[in-house]
Formats: C-alpha cells, structure tokens, sequence
C-alpha cells in the first residue's frame, strides 16, 4: 500500500506516519505538510507545500496512492465560524477534490472528531462545520470515505509534536478507558484502524471510538 499523511507535523498526523512507516505491508508513505516533519526513513518522502488552497502546481506528485490519511486539522477555540470554515471545510475539501481525480480508487480516511453533527444544524460550530465536511466528502469520487470520530487520544510516548498539556493529563486515559471506552482511543488503535479500513474496507462509514478500538488491535 502506498499512502499519503497529512498533518504531520501535528500529534495525530505524526503519529499516524510513524506507524506506517513501521508497517510492512506500507511501501511509501508520502508526508505532504508546509513544514518538514524532521524524520527521515527509506520509506518516506516529502512534498512541502505552503498555500494548501492552490495545490496544482504538485498535483502531478499526488497519483498512483491507495490511501490518505487526511490529519490536518485546526482548534475552533478562539476562531469565529467564517475563519474554522475556511480552515476546515474549505481546505479539505479542495485537497480530497484534487486528490479524487487523480487517485479514483483512493481510500480517504478523515479525522474528525466525537460528536460531530451530520445535520449540520446543531447549535455547536465546530460539530456543524465537521459534519458538512464529512458530508460532501461523501459525494466524491473515491473507492471510499471514512470519518474517524475518536474523542480523548492517547498520543505515543516519544513523539515530536504532542502537545506538552498532554503530559498533564494522560493520567485520565486508563479511568475513562473504563469508565466511557468508546470516548478515549490510542493513538496507535487510529492508525491501525485507518490502515485496516484502507485495506478491507469497513461496515460503516463514520468511524466511532467504539469501532477504532475494535478495528486498532494488531
């Protein structure tokens, strides 16, 4: 399989390429962010791009992949809803656009996030906007779309760009494991599951916690 990670030089995308990276059945991973993500692998390669609004002058870079994994994503916190739109919706949209025209048998996997609102008339911005991505996702042309939906994640020790308020908290994670499981997921149980949905395909298409837990065991 070869695949493209976006969002690298985040916790989730980082994490997520440093699985495949260390995932036989990957032959490329193609990490495509605006900044380097400092790793180096033989089975790694880089596109770095800065304005992910105008993408054509790399589209010929982007075919001949089987999966994406789209982690590139932005806080709603202290944004209005026209700024969180543009950053989300927008953005995604016009790279799953280009990357569905040169790859029709592409598998996208989408992280979005629990509750999102696929009514898009919730009264949470952030649950309407992810839900009209996810919804218009839908209607382009790839093999298929998945939307993963984790809540609380648990990052994977010794990475480069989890946030230090991790450190604060990951004390939680065995509690709520226990308490509410479907609503905190492993880093590692994303990964795996975005692998195995990309190679076998899956029942559903939002992906809840309770289904990445599932599909995470190696």
């Amino acid at each position: 399989m070869r695949v493209i990670v976006t969002g690298v030089t985040g916790m989730v995308g980082e994490g997520v390429m440093h699985e495949m990276l260390n995932k036989p059945e990957v032959e490329e991973v193609l990490a495509f962010s605006r900044k380097s993500s400092g790793y180096s692998h033989p089975k790694l390669k880089e596109i770095l791009h800065q304005d992910f609004f105008d993408i054509s002058s790399i589209s010929a870079d982007l075919k001949n992949y089987d999966a994406c994994f789209f982690c590139l994503g932005v806080s709603s916190v202290g944004m209005n809803e026209e700024e969180y739109y543009k950053l989300t919706y927008e953005l995604t949209l016009h790279v799953a656009e280009t990357l569905s025209k040169n790859n029709p048998q592409m598998t996208f996997c989408y992280v979005s996030g629990a509750g999102t609102d696929s009514s898009e008339k919730g009264k949470s911005m952030w649950a309407r906007v992810k839900g009209k991505t996810e919804n218009h996702l839908a209607k382009l042309p790839f093999k298929a779309v998945y939307n993963f939906r984790p809540g609380f994640i648990l990052p994977i020790e010794g990475m480069k760009f989890t946030n230090k308020f991790y450190k604060y908290v990951n004390w939680l994670f065995p509690i709520g494991r226990l308490i509410y499981p479907k609503g905190f997921c492993k880093l590692t149980e994303i990964a795996e599951a975005m692998y195995k949905v990309s190679a076998e395909g899956y029942s559903t298409q939002n992906v809840e916690g309770d289904d990445i837990i599932s599909l995470g065991q190696v």
